[in-house]
Order: C-alpha cells, then sequence, then structure tokens
C-alpha cells in the first residue's frame, strides 16, 4: 500500500488495484482506501498495542526475503509516544531468521493481533532507531482488518529458558509437516518489490486462518514441498495478494501453541484465481500456493502459554477438503 498525508498517492499500488479490478471492485476499493488507510495511528490503535503480550513481525533478511516473526515482552513492550511512531522494547532471538534485521532504515510491517478478541491493526512503516532493547520505527501506513477466521486463543506470558536448538532444512521433516498440518492459523510475510528502495512501498504481514488442516501439503518428486492454502472472502484490500503478483517471495511463520515452538518458512508463492483447483475448496474465493525453498524450525523459542482455541463461527461456511 502506499499513501500520503494529503492522499496524493493512490490508497493502492498496481498489484493490489489488478486484483481489486479482477474482483470488480477496483472503483469502491479506491474510495475507500483514501478513507481507512491512514498516514497515522487513530487514538484507539494506540491505546491498543501497548495492551498486547506479543506482536507480529513482517521483515525483509539481508537478502531481500520477508520472513515472519513473532515478538513478546511484558505489559507495555509496545508503546506509542505520538501518532506516527510505535516503540517496541523486544528484539528477535538469536536463532530467529530476522535477528540482526532490526536496523534503521529497514522497512517493516506489524500486526498487532489479540486473538481472543479477535481483534487486530495494522502498522507499516520504516525503522528510524535501534538499539540492544528494541527499536523504533515511523509509522507510514495505519489500517484496521476485520476479525474473520481468527481463532479466539489468548496468550499468557510464561518463563521457558534460553532459547533452544533450530533445525534447518529446505523441505519439511515430519514435525514441521505435523504442525503444518494441523495449524488453524498462520502469517505471511510478504514485500513490494521496490520495498526499502522509494518511499511508500513496504513490507506487509498478515493472517491467515481456518479450520484445522486448512493447509494442504504436496510432495513432489524430489521432496520439495508445496502447500496449497484456500482464500476466503475478506476485505479486498489484497494487500498480501497484491505484493505476491510483483514479487512471489514470501515468508510464512506458524506457532506450535502447545510447545513453545515457532516454524519459518521461506518460499514463493503463486496465485490461483479460478478453475477447478479452487472450485474443489467449498467457500474459497481463489488459492494460495507456496513452494518452500527453506524451513526453520526454533525450539522453546516463544514464552507464551495458550489457551484452548474457538474456532470462528465465520469457518462454518467452508467445507472440509
Amino acid at each position: 500500500m502506499s499513501t500520503d498525508d494529503k492522499n496524493l498517492l493512490p490508497a493502492f499500488h498496481s498489484g493490489e488495484v489488478m486484483l481489486q479490478e479482477k474482483a470488480g471492485l477496483a472503483e469502491r476499493m479506491a474510495e475507500l482506501g483514501t478513507r481507512v488507510v491512514r498516514r497515522f495511528m487513530p487514538e484507539q490503535h494506540r491505546e491498543f498495542f501497548p495492551l498486547l503480550p506479543y506482536l507480529i513481525v513482517g521483515a525483509l533478511d539481508q537478502a531481500q526475503q520477508p520472513w515472519a516473526t513473532i515478538l513478546s515482552g511484558p505489559h507495555g513492550f509496545v508503546d506509542s509516544p505520538d501518532p506516527t511512531s510505535l516503540r517496541i522494547a523486544a528484539l528477535p532471538f538469536p536463532n530467529d531468521p530476522l535477528a540482526g534485521q532490526m536496523q534503521p532504515g529497514a522497512p517493516i510491517g506489524l500486526l498487532g493481533f489479540q486473538a481472543h478478541t479477535r481483534r487486530r491493526n495494522r502498522a507499516n512503516g520504516h525503522i528510524v532507531a535501534a538499539n540492544r532493547a528494541g527499536f523504533a520505527l515511523q509509522v507510514t501506513e495505519s489500517f484496521g482488518n476485520c476479525p474473520k477466521y481468527i481463532q479466539a486463543r489468548e496468550a499468557k506470558p510464561t518463563a521457558i529458558g534460553p532459547e533452544g536448538s533450530s533445525v534447518h532444512t529446505a523441505s519439511l521433516d515430519s514435525e514441521m509437516h505435523a504442525l503444518v498440518a494441523n495449524a488453524d492459523t498462520f502469517f505471511i510475510a510478504s514485500a513490494h518489490p521496490d520495498a526499502g528502495q522509494k518511499p511508500g512501498y513496504g513490507v506487509d504481514v498478515s493472517h491467515r486462518g481456518g479450520k484445522p488442516g486448512f493447509v494442504k501439503i504436496e510432495t513432489f518428486e524430489d521432496g520439495r514441498n508445496r502447500l496449497l492454502v484456500p482464500d476466503f472472502v475478506g476485505n479486498f484490500f489484497f494487500n498480501t495478494f497484491g505484493n505476491i503478483v510483483l514479487n512471489p517471495k514470501v515468508g510464512l511463520l506458524f506457532i506450535d501453541h502447545a510447545g513453545h515452538r515457532l516454524l519459518h518458512l521461506a518460499g514463493k508463492a503463486e496465485l490461483i484465481l479460478d478453475g477447478p483447483e479452487v472450485d474443489a475448496y467449498a467457500g474459497a474465493q481463489r488459492l494460495l500456493t507456496i513452494t518452500i525453498d527453506r524451513a526453520i524450525l526454533r525450539n522453546n523459542a516463544l514464552p507464551l502459554d495458550w489457551s484452548t482455541a474457538e474456532i470462528s463461527p465465520f469457518l462454518e461456511q467452508t467445507g472440509q477438503w
């Protein structure tokens, strides 16, 4: 997305607009975007972020590969000193693929995600300061997201000791496969090809939810994996998909809600907009596929305990596959 104080720039970039046009909604979304995509955080967003025990982050590594991760901290570890600033008193752990990447100038996408209330707010921008305790960013885009497809589960801080070992592979091993196959939630980071290079273009991180097992795994003869994910009706912003149209690199995050483990995946995404593959998924409007290039399973990586999930009632409209 891109916008400015006087809305001299369009609210959506060319990839987003292309998909909105295919959906027959480009004119409507252009008008809506100027009203809901802000270059500052409204008070309700500024008050929301400090309530969170964790924050979903999307950023780029040195090779411009997007990754998604999660940061956590004590009450108030995120705060907003003014309507265009956020300060985060946390950094990625050493085994995180984004360790060392929270540096001034880096584009970043944040998702404030309160699963037990099904509330989420987005804040995108770039890092303006960093030290050993955390980093600060200037917010250039702020907007809310609808609560559809969020599984209601509450997170509470817990003590877990030092970060454990990590497993790096090019494809899913048995533990990774099980984590993905049983998931009801994941997060995806994507980036405009000019992220960090031109003003107004950056990184997004967003939520995807479904019934447990909604992510299907294919394994090719050479051992590589491809994920198939149904996309249900949403807000038609197409932030993630618009980026993918222009830049297929994505990073996924799966959380092991029972075991303090995090699974990071990097790969190349493709959209299937119609046809028999889409029709096979009841309730889906299109399909997202991700061919995996790298997988990192991190043990003892998240000091949070989670309650049992309450599946979103909106998922009653989708099928079993």
